[in-house]
């Protein structure tokens, strides 16, 4: 009797339920998760510091203009002020005042001189002296060379007598009417005057280039005193100091009545129809600097602009003189030794891959900069080109978008890798 069917069952594994493609990417995530939070982990734990981020600043690298610029102090100047000196040693005896309003040509002082006084009046007396000696000699020298073509017009008087004799003795010796003896005695005697006729032309063409250089040699001493004379006038004329341009009288050195020595600085005359901006530029962008380089300039009524004019070739105290013409009219308002900022513009660049600029830039020497990354700021070397008062010129070792601490890295110390805190 079969009781039931036990003996012929098996039994046989439930199937695994089918996973959902949803789970599957659940699981995905997970795990992807799992190995961000490692590698955090990973690379919070690997930094060898950490800073918080509150004490940092930072900024992204971009692509952008750059303009190479430097910034300097300067003052209001004006481009014509003429310093006057005594030029020779007496009493001053002042004839304006410190703010005077001249024109060229005004008296501005007179400066009594005995010493230049006596020396004229001695050079003077010399000048008299040559030029009476050189009309004299002038007239010995007449003198000499009328006597020098008389004796040689004698001598060729002496000489026509003499063939005139012997072309009669020539004429009586062939008709037998003299002797032989008279006629060679004829012969000789024109050849002697023929000698003595040919020896004074001689001379008398010596002697005449023998006064002609005496006489040269007089007039040349006397030009030569009446140049020491002229000299002397002019610097007598001088010692009434006279304003060379329009303007006014700046700082008088000297007082009035008082002993000055020669060269003394006098006074300053100030012309105010042409103002520049005088401006100290740090030596060490001296190499940089350029005639014609564009200035922006900031004033007590506003900017303006204008142009470098010139550069000092020596270093005053750390700094360059250089001086700025205004391109335009010069502006209202504007005084003497006026206190102004300057920008001059050095270069500038359209297209850089650039950064602003920061401390880290001078606290690590141009050559690193830290880009921050998912917390971690990391030292990169980077390769820096042209700079300017607000960004740098990146070359090579950051892309546009990396975002790099530009002040605070002197709290990082050697670190390479610095934990930024939030």
């Amino acid at each position: 009797m079969i009781r039931d069917t036990s003996a012929q069952d098996r039994v046989i594994a439930a199937p695994a339920p089918a996973r959902s493609p949803k789970r599957l990417l659940l699981i995905a995530a997970a795990a992807l998760a799992l190995i961000v939070v490692s590698w955090s982990v990973y690379a919070w734990l690997a930094a060898e510091r950490s800073v918080d981020g509150g004490r940092l600043r930072f900024a992204e690298v971009r692509r952008g203009e750059l303009t190479r610029d430097v910034l300097a102090n300067g003052r209001v100047v004006a481009a014509n002020s003429p310093n006057l000196y005594a030029p020779a040693a007496g009493t001053v005896k002042l004839e304006t005042r410190a703010g005077a309003t001249v024109k060229r040509g005004d008296v501005l002082a007179v400066i009594d001189s005995p010493e230049l006084d006596s020396e004229l009046e001695r050079e003077r007396a010399i000048l008299a002296r040559v030029d009476a000696e050189t009309s004299r000699a002038r007239i010995e020298s007449e003198r000499n060379r009328l006597n020098a073509r008389k004796a040689a017009d004698e001598a060729e008087v002496a000489r026509l007598a003499a063939v005139r004799d012997l072309e009669r003795s020539e004429r009586g010796f062939e008709k037998g009417a003299i002797a032989e003896i008279d006629y060679l005695r004829a012969k000789d005697a024109l050849q002697a005057a023929e000698i003595r006729a040919k020896h004074a032309a001689a001379d008398s063409e010596l002697n005449v280039d023998a006064v002609g250089f005496e006489q040269r040699t007089r007039e040349q001493e006397l030009r030569r005193q009446r140049a020491v004379v002229s000299d002397l006038e002019r610097r007598y004329e001088e010692l009434t100091v006279r304003a060379p341009v329009d303007g006014i009288v700046g700082t008088i050195n000297v007082v009035d009545r008082a002993m000055i020595a020669r060269d003394a600085p006098l006074m300053v005359v100030v012309d105010l129809s042409r103002l520049e901006v005088e401006i100290e530029v740090p030596e060490s962008f001296a190499d940089e600097l350029g005639i014609g380089m564009p200035v922006e300039l900031t004033l007590p009524n506003g900017k303006n602009t204008g142009t470098l004019a010139s550069v000092s070739p020596e270093i005053t105290g750390a700094n360059v003189l250089a001086r700025v013409r205004f391109d335009d009219a010069e502006p209202q308002g504007l005084r003497q030794n006026q206190r102004v900022q300057a920008r001059v513009l050095i270069e500038h660049k359209p297209d850089v891959l650039l950064v602003q600029r920061g401390p880290f830039f001078d606290e690590d020497g141009g050559r690193y900069a830290f880009v921050v990354r998912d917390g971690i700021a990391q030292r990169r070397p980077v390769k820096f080109g042209a700079t300017s008062l607000e960004a740098i010129e990146i070359l090579d070792g950051l892309q546009p978008g990396d975002r790099i601490v530009i002040a605070g890295t002197d709290a990082f110390e050697d670190a390479e890798r610095i934990r930024v805190g939030r």
